[in-house]
């Protein structure tokens, strides 16, 4: 099975002053707080939503996981 790509996403800019609906997007995506950083699976889906708030977020290519 192939290894799913997997993006690092951190906030780096408020929710504040920004609609609801955007405020929910980044909920969705797993912030809490402002340069909160998460580890997101890269599909259509999370991309979408990334597009959607891209203004708010710094998006990077997830390290690799050494076992």
């Amino acid at each position: 099975m192939p290894k799913a790509n997997k993006l690092q996403v951190t906030q780096l800019k408020s929710g504040i002053g920004y609609p609801v609906r955007t405020k929910n997007t980044l909920k969705a995506l797993g912030f809490r707080h402002l340069h909160d950083t998460v580890v997101l699976e890269d599909n259509e889906v999370i991309r979408g939503m990334l597009d959607k708030v891209s203004f708010l977020v710094e998006v990077k290519p997830a390290a690799e996981e050494k076992k």
